[in-house]
């Protein structure tokens, strides 16, 4: 029986495996500005520029509710494109002078049937004033004065003291 056998395969050349380098680097380094490190979600961004407080880019629903202690006939919802501990920057379909004080509410975590919302009610005072691309509107950078948060829900029976 005359078989016939197949030709030898040819050598392959095995790779040693490699193992990756451990590399360390700082966090931060003496030349970077300070920013938001580890932010647990892919909505947060960070402007990256050399400030006194970091910004987060956040999308966060804001209520315009009163311009100069004079309150806001229908106050309209508006959305911040930026966040930091001590300001906020808006876009708004009305012209704001420099200096002005303003009473916001901007929304931080907001749950179904609008039990369990955390709202920062606050008085701030515009700082800038700037032509945003949609005629007639403008961005407005505004310096928080008196901060305060609110939930609209109460707290659970079984954690109040009798």
């Amino acid at each position: 029986m005359g078989r016939k056998l197949a030709p030898p395969l040819p050598a392959v050349p095995v790779e040693p495996v490699r193992i990756p380098a451990l590399r360390v680097t700082p966090l931060l380094t003496p030349g970077q500005p300070r920013r938001f490190l580890r932010v647990p979600t892919h909505a947060v961004g960070v402007n990256h520029e050399q400030r006194e407080y970091p910004r987060a880019s956040l999308r966060l629903p804001l209520r315009l509710r009163s311009v100069g202690s004079r309150a806001e006939e229908f106050p309209v919802t508006l959305v911040t494109r930026d966040v930091s501990s001590t300001g906020v920057f808006f876009l708004c379909p009305k012209e704001i002078s420099v200096g002005a004080l303003i009473e916001l509410e901007i929304v931080l975590v907001t749950r179904p049937m609008g039990h369990g919302n955390v709202v920062i009610v606050t008085t701030a005072r515009v700082q800038r004033l700037e032509p945003a691309a949609m005629p007639g509107w403008y961005g407005v950078a505004a310096e928080f004065d008196e901060v305060h948060f609110d939930r609209d829900d109460g707290l659970p029976s079984r954690f109040l003291r009798s």
